[in-house]
């Protein structure tokens, strides 16, 4: 797959600033892309996470998180990939709007059952989510529990846990970068959640959220 963040092209009839890069990325979720290394989210919407699990109308489980991360793959493959940065979010990742072949990959993944429209930040895919809902497909065929807040309920499970013990450090300049418990200033860094910084139970797991290891 290669990832385009083209200068004179557009999605959905918005400009993009960007200047022009070509490459190859890799998907890492449901709504998250990675060129060189950058870490790139999907505009308006939140998958579900890789490990989460969701429950059908008969309340069995299917891991929704690896459906949609299968899914997002099979959309891009074999296509080029053209974003357009909206923003960037709080870990310093760029959300962009993206599509594949003229299909907007954000709204596929809504319209498929397989996302969230993350309303907090942005209601484009609110009537994508409305006919999922309706249709009763992939998330909404069962009652399940959104992104956000499974991953809120995770770090409030886990932060304390001895699986999740590397520190997520938001430095002066606002670099971030994680360290592991056997680093040697480790033991001084304390986390705040105030500031942004928070745990991590894995190095994929903080790469993904756009901390870096430390240098040297």
């Amino acid at each position: 797959m290669t990832l385009l963040l083209m200068g004179m092209s557009s999605v959905h009839g918005r400009d993009l600033s960007n200047a022009f890069q070509t490459g190859s990325a890799e998907i890492v979720d449901g709504d998250g892309l990675r060129l060189h290394g950058i870490p790139i989210r999907l505009h308006g919407i939140d998958a579900p996470e890789r490990e989460q699990t969701c429950r059908d109308a008969v309340g069995s489980e299917w891991p929704c998180g690896t459906v949609a991360t299968s899914r997002l793959a099979m959309l891009v493959q074999d296509h080029s990939v053209t974003c357009s940065e909206v923003e960037r979010d709080r870990y310093d990742r760029r959300v962009a709007r993206c599509e594949a072949a003229g299909v907007d990959l954000a709204e596929a993944m809504v319209s498929e059952g397989l996302a969230w429209a993350y309303l907090r930040y942005s209601d484009a895919y609110a009537p994508a989510e409305a006919a999922a809902r309706q249709r009763g497909i992939g998330i909404w065929s069962g009652e399940n529990q959104p992104a956000w807040e499974y991953r809120a309920t995770k770090r409030a499970d886990t932060s304390d846990a001895p699986g999740c013990r590397i520190k997520g450090n938001i430095s002066q300049s606002g670099e971030r970068i994680y360290h592991l418990p056997d680093s040697r200033s480790y033991a001084a860094i304390r986390i705040s959640d105030a500031r942004g910084e928070r745990w991590f139970c894995s190095e994929e797991e903080a790469r993904t959220a756009g901390w870096r290891a430390p240098r040297g």
